[in-house]
């Protein structure tokens, strides 16, 4: 009876923890312009905590990919 009740004590308490934030990738964020204009947004309103996750760093590595590639293509390259 004892273990039974541990064990329902820990199914509560594990159904009540944060799901973790998924993360993106800079292929995928390149790809979806309004997915990564919402991340920009959110990572420079609040830079001094989300400066160093992993979607913000993404996200910023996929801004400059997708500059890079419109400069080349206003260049003709």
């Amino acid at each position: 009876m004892r273990q039974l009740a541990l064990y329902l004590a820990l199914l509560v308490l594990s159904g009540c923890s944060e799901q973790p934030e998924v993360s993106y990738t800079v292929d995928e964020l390149v790809a979806d312009k309004n997915l990564l204009s919402e991340l920009i947004d959110k990572c420079r309103n609040n830079p001094g905590e989300l400066r160093n996750t992993a979607n913000c760093r993404n996200a910023e590595a996929a801004d400059g990919k997708l500059r890079l590639e419109q400069m080349r293509q206003s260049l003709g390259g």
